[in-house]
This record gives C-alpha cells, sequence and structure tokens, in this order.
C-alpha cells in the first residue's frame, strides 16, 4: 500500500473514533456481543424441556445443538471480510435483524426440523455480529492504550455472557415454557437496531479490487467441515468413521485451495502477510490453545461436579461462578497489565499461571474440597482471561486497520476451532485414561456391563442402577475412581499444553507499541499507578 493510501486509510479511520462518543459505542458493542455469548450457552439448559415437546430424534437433537456455533464458526470470515468491504455497521445491523428474527422462529417452532433451521439462522446472524463488533472497537478506538482498555470491558462481557446463559435458561424455564430463551432476544434486538443505526459510526477498508465471493464461499465450506469433523471427534464418533473422516479431509482440502487462492490474488480477501508477523500469527496460536485448554476443562470440570460429588446443575453452575468473576476481573485490569508488562510478559504468565491452577485441580479427589475448587477455578479464570486478552489485543493491533474484519473474523475462528479441538482432544485423554479402569473387570459384574460402563462415566452409573446390590455399588466405585484418574491425567495434558503455549508466547512483542503522530511510540512499564492511568 502507498504512502497516499495509507495516510487517506488513518484519516478515515480516525474520522471514525472522533464522530462518535466511543465509550457509547462500546457499551453498545458489548450489548450486541453480551447477547451472542448468552444464545451460545442459554439453550444447553433447555435440551431436555425441547426433548419431551418436540420429540426430535437423537441426530435431530445433536443438530439443535451443534448447528448455531458450527454455522456462526463456518461464515466469520466470509461476513468478516464483507463487512470491510460494503461496511461494517451495515453488516452488524443486519445481523441485529435476522438474530431477531430467527430468536422468534426458534421460540415458535412446532418440529425439530424448524427449530434446526432457526438455530442456523441465530448462526447467520451471530457471525455478522461477532467480527464487527470487534472490528468497529478496532475503528473507534484508534489510540492502542483506550482500545486496550475497551477489548478488556470487551472481553469481561464475553464472560459473562458465557456464564449467564445457562443461569438464564434456568431462571426462564422455572416460569415459562422452553421457548421463552429465546424470546429474549428480541426485545434487546429492538432496541439495539435503531440505537446501533443512530449511534454507531459507519467504516469500511480500502475497497480496492473486487470481493472474493468464490473465495469467501471456499473459507465457508472448508470451516464447516473442519469444524463439523472436529465436533464429531469431540462427540465420541469413531476416528475412522467416513462421516467423521471425510467433512475433515474435504474442508482441509477447501481451506488449502482458499490459501493458496488468496497467494495468487491481486486483492486477495484475507491478506494473509498478516501471519509473516510474529505477532499476529503467535496470538492467534495461544488463542487456539488458550480455548482448547478452557473449553475442554470445563465440560471435564462440569462433569465431575455433577457425577463424582453429586452437584445439581444450578449448584454446579454456582461452583463455576467463582471462574467467571475472575476472568471478569482479569478482563477489567487487562489494560493496566499490559502498559506494565508488555504482550510478552503477560501472555506467557496468563499460560503458566493457568498451568499452576491446573496442576493444583489435580489434588482433586472422591470428596467434596470447596477450598480447593474455589482457589482452582480462580486462578484458572484469571489466568485464562489475562492470555485471551493478551492475545486478542496483540492481534488487532498488528492487523492493518483497513483489514480489522477479517483480523476479527481469524482470531473469532480460532477461538471456535480451539473450543472444538479442546473438546475432541482433552475428551479423547479422558476417555482413554478412564475406559482401562472399568473395563480391566470389575468383581461380580459382567463383563458385557464392563464394556458398557467404559463408555462413559454417566453410562457406567446407569449400568450400576441396573445391576443394583454389591455388584453395582463396586462398579459405581470403580468407575468414580477412574474418572478421576482419568481427570487427573487429563489435567496433566492440559498443564502440558499451556506451558507450551506459554513459550509461544516469548515470539510476543516485549513492550506495548502505541502510535503517536504516525510514530510507533514504546510504553514504558509505569514505575506509580498515576502513570498507569488511561487518559480518557
Amino acid at each position: 500500500m502507498s504512502g497516499t493510501t495509507t495516510a487517506a486509510a488513518a484519516l478515515r479511520h480516525r474520522a471514525a473514533g472522533a464522530g462518535a462518543n466511543r465509550w457509547v459505542v462500546l457499551v453498545v458493542l458489548c450489548v450486541s456481543l453480551l447477547l451472542v455469548a448468552v444464545d451460545a450457552t442459554v439453550l444447553h439448559v433447555a435440551v431436555p424441556a425441547v426433548t419431551e415437546d418436540l420429540r426430535p430424534g437423537a441426530i435431530e437433537l445433536l443438530w439443535i445443538v451443534d448447528v448455531y456455533p458450527l454455522v456462526c464458526a463456518s461464515l466469520l470470515i466470509l461476513f468478516g471480510t464483507l463487512g470491510d468491504r460494503v461496511g461494517r455497521r451495515r453488516i452488524l445491523l443486519l445481523g441485529y435483524a435476522l438474530f431477531g428474527v430467527a430468536s422468534a422462529l426458534a421460540a415458535l417452532a412446532e418440529g425439530a426440523q424448524v427449530l434446526i433451521a432457526a438455530r442456523a439462522l441465530l448462526g447467520v446472524g451471530g457471525a455478522m455480529i461477532m467480527p464487527a463488533t470487534l472490528s468497529i472497537l478496532r475503528q473507534v478506538f484508534p489510540d492502542r492504550r483506550e482500545r486496550a482498555l475497551a477489548i478488556g470491558v470487551w472481553s469481561a462481557v464475553a464472560a459473562v455472557g458465557a456464564a449467564v446463559g445457562p443461569l438464564l435458561g434456568g431462571f426462564l424455564l422455572e416460569h415459562f415454557w422452553w421457548g421463552s430463551v429465546f424470546l429474549v432476544n428480541i426485545p434487546l434486538m429492538l432496541v439495539s437496531l435503531p440505537v446501533g443505526r443512530l449511534l454507531l459510526p459507519e467504516s469500511k477498508g480500502d475497497g480496492t479490487g473486487p470481493w472474493d465471493v468464490v473465495g469467501a464461499l471456499m473459507a465457508a465450506a472448508g470451516l464447516f467441515g473442519v469444524v463439523l469433523g472436529v465436533k464429531r471427534l469431540g462427540g465420541g464418533e469413531p476416528v475412522v468413521s467416513p462421516l467423521t473422516v471425510l467433512p475433515l479431509v474435504l474442508g482441509a482440502a477447501l481451506l488449502a485451495g482458499f490459501v493458496r487462492r488468496q497467494r495468487r490474488r491481486t486483492h486477495p480477501l484475507v491478506d494473509l502477510a498478516m501471519f509473516r508477523r510474529p505477532a499476529f500469527s503467535t496470538s492467534v496460536g495461544c488463542i487456539v490453545l488458550a480455548m482448547l485448554a478452557l473449553v475442554g476443562l470445563e465440560l471435564i470440570a462440569a462433569q465431575y461436579l455433577q457425577l463424582v460429588l453429586g452437584l445439581s446443575p444450578l449448584e454446579t453452575g454456582l461452583r463455576l461462578l467463582p471462574l467467571t468473576f475472575a476472568a471478569m476481573a482479569a478482563g477489567l485490569a487487562g489494560a493496566r497489565l499490559l502498559r506494565r508488562f508488555g504482550p510478552r510478559r503477560m501472555v506467557c504468565a496468563g499460560f503458566c499461571l493457568t498451568a499452576v491452577a491446573v496442576v493444583l485441580l489435580t489434588a482433586m479427589g472422591r470428596a467434596d474440597n470447596c477450598a480447593l475448587l474455589l482457589s482452582g477455578f480462580v486462578l484458572l479464570g484469571f489466568g485464562l482471561e489475562t492470555t485471551l486478552f493478551g492475545a486478542y489485543e496483540s492481534m488487532l493491533s498488528e492487523a492493518p486497520p483497513e483489514q480489522s474484519g477479517g483480523a476479527a473474523a481469524i482470531g473469532e475462528t480460532s477461538y471456535q476451532l480451539g473450543a472444538g479441538i479442546g473438546i475432541a482432544l482433552l475428551g479423547s485423554v479422558m476417555n482413554a485414561a478412564y475406559a482401562p479402569g472399568v473395563t480391566g473387570g470389575v468383581p461380580r459384574v459382567p463383563a458385557s456391563a464392563s464394556v458398557a460402563a467404559g463408555h462413559s462415566l454417566g453410562e457406567a452409573y446407569e449400568v450400576a442402577a441396573q445391576l443394583g446390590g454389591p455388584a453395582g455399588a463396586a462398579l459405581r466405585r470403580t468407575a468414580g475412581d477412574a474418572f478421576v484418574h482419568g481427570l487427573h491425567v487429563t489435567l496433566l495434558v492440559s498443564a502440558g499444553l499451556l506451558l507450551l503455549g506459554a513459550v509461544m508466547a516469548l515470539r510476543l512483542p516485549r513492550v506495548m507499541q502505541c502510535e503517536e503522530d504516525g510514530e510507533a511510540v514504546a510504553v514504558p512499564a509505569p514505575r506509580d499507578a498515576v502513570d498507569s492511568r488511561v487518559s480518557v
């Protein structure tokens, strides 16, 4: 890009940030993100009610739960780059409208297929909203120090949304029917549409060259195949199953073709040169590893709390709340930590702190230890959010402003892929460590029952209840011990991955670079609290 073009783009981006009250814009964007984050988890507690009312088959039920994140992850790059071309606010507002319509369809669905279609439309709306919020934030806060604070608030809201979803869903189900978990979106969207149109500034990239429609479709189809294959692996499907291998192979082939196509085009959909910047590629890798650890551990922790300790779903959600509160605190403190320590030390320390928390949690056993769980979850939430904050901020700051939509989409895609891979990888490790302890033979338990119990702890408890008597009690006790052993092995594997992330983070910049009047300025570590305050 020529110097004249760069200067013109910089003027446009400064105008985008100066033309609106940026902190009000941040509030609007956070409400958008909160809605999408809540909708990703709110259905989990409603699955039994949906099953009882709509009577979906096993495959239909799986698609009801998975189609939203699957479609959303597949279309992030498509809509993120489209926003760079036609306007990020325009895509965001269209996402609002589609999200509201799809919510109404989902709430009033009278059959499983209609609900699946509505959830898919929600995924399309979410794919419009998620990268747009982050890319508009990048434009509205051109100063890196203020942007770091804004990203901290943004990431704290994301943590709140993920935690509020199940709690909100449980409250609504106690008082209304299952469709109410979707209807709650509609009034928020009716407010967000006019407010967003009035307050959000429009911004777009330089607009040179045509938008690569074929490349966008290749990326969407490729990501759909890869995410579908990864989700099937995470669901315990055989690795050699054609329905698992075929999507993975086709998806990987399409993504490889997409990369080749982008390298050859004069005006690529995604500027792959961004990955040549160590800070950008390292940040993306750190996001994948952090999410890999977080989602896999949350899934296993929920099973431990409910099946081993015997807590109810509400009690389980309350036990996990300290993790969310710690993540919120890390997000709000992230800007100060980034200025004081710099991206390299901040992300590296976040990974190390998370690894310490994971190793600490290996002390969990069959008995409930509230103090251990509280301290472990607090360290885990603070460490992981510190890592994600530093990685996201570095990734956005390294990307050219005119490609902020594509960069945000890459970050969100890596987030989704890391989550899917985490469930598949850590779930496989858990099963490999758990099954031998049950299938190896339990006194007075038939071999066929032991094999069935080796599939999961929940199934082991069902088999034990059918057997009853001393044999059932022995199987239940053995399965619980095997699960705790598998949990310890999984935690140690996760700690190793987190330490790998800490090593990877050493490629990040040592200090936070801020631009003032077109020149890069390193922000030194402040010597006191007064020096570290953000000037608003």
